[in-house]
């Protein structure tokens, strides 16, 4: 179970009011996108999702508890500028988190345990389409491998919620759609909820199953401080769709249709890459 369950959430700085009010659910294994003006607090709401901000007032749940005060691996993200670490290879950056995980002071494993994390992490390089890269440094890749990069960086830790700050607005048309596809097929084969902030209208229509707008309904210069941003608009998808079911409109677009039995917990099934 992944849902969250935002209560009443309230974002301050000092004077300042960012978010007011703000109360919303996310089913588990939703796919959310925000959308809205620049500086109306969509980022800000994601990292108090994350756990980088706290609330000022109000509560989030993830599955009926309490988040905690600060990131954790139940929480993975991906921003727009690519949040992996120059000095390490492909395969390292995605071992990365399960070395901190199990081996707090030392990052590093050994043995038997390092075995099965390096093919874990092999396993799901060849599922974001980077197969034969492991060894490669991120300055080597273009700027959609650095951000298949990032998501299999997020996705090695299994997180409950997948949190996307306008992950894919840098990449060239040609590239943004092809991390669509796999950002579809990532989230019908695993168990967890999407939300996501993006400013382009068709590619939150294109990829969630809720499109949630925020908005200042005050934004006069002098009330700007006064009032923050809050949900305006909560739209469903229609057709609704539904992670590991086919689109009833677009089978072979929006459903699990494209994994031809790829399953991240069958190891004897071969990653079919993007369609």
């Amino acid at each position: 179970m992944s849902e969250l369950v935002i209560d009443n959430v309230w974002k301050e700085y000092g004077d300042q009011i960012v978010l007011e009010n703000v109360s919303l659910t996310v089913a588990s294994r939703a796919f959310v996108a925000l959308v809205g003006p620049s500086g109306c607090g969509k980022s800000t709401f994601l990292r108090m999702l994350l756990g980088q901000e706290r609330t000022t007032r109000g509560t989030i749940l993830l599955d009926g508890e309490p988040l905690p005060p600060e990131p954790g691996p139940d929480r993975g993200v991906v921003f727009q500028r690519y949040s992996v670490f120059p000095h390490l290879t492909v395969l390292g950056n995605v071992l990365l988190g399960k070395e901190l995980t199990a081996a707090k002071y030392k990052a590093k494993l050994f043995g038997s345990a390092r075995g099965g994390a390096i093919e874990e992490a092999r396993q799901l390089i060849a599922e974001v389409g980077l197969s034969g890269a492991e060894g490669k440094y991120p300055a080597q890749l273009s700027g959609g491998m650095q951000q298949r990069l990032a998501l299999a960086q997020a996705l090695i830790m299994k997180p409950k919620v997948l949190l996307l700050d306008e992950p894919f607005g840098a990449l060239d048309p040609g590239i943004r759609a092809e991390i669509h596809t796999l950002m579809k097929r990532l989230w019908h084969e695993t168990q967890m909820t999407v939300v996501m902030v993006t400013h382009d209208m068709r590619e939150a229509f294109t990829l969630a199953t809720r499109v949630v707008a925020f908005e200042r309904p005050r934004d006069r210069p002098e009330e700007k401080q006064r009032y923050g941003a809050t949900i305006t608009k909560d739209i469903a998808i229609w057709p609704p769709r539904r992670a590991g079911e086919p689109s009833h409109s677009n089978p072979d677009r929006d459903g699990p249709v494209a994994l031809q039995g790829l399953h991240r917990d069958d190891p004897s099934s071969s990653p079919s890459g993007d369609k």
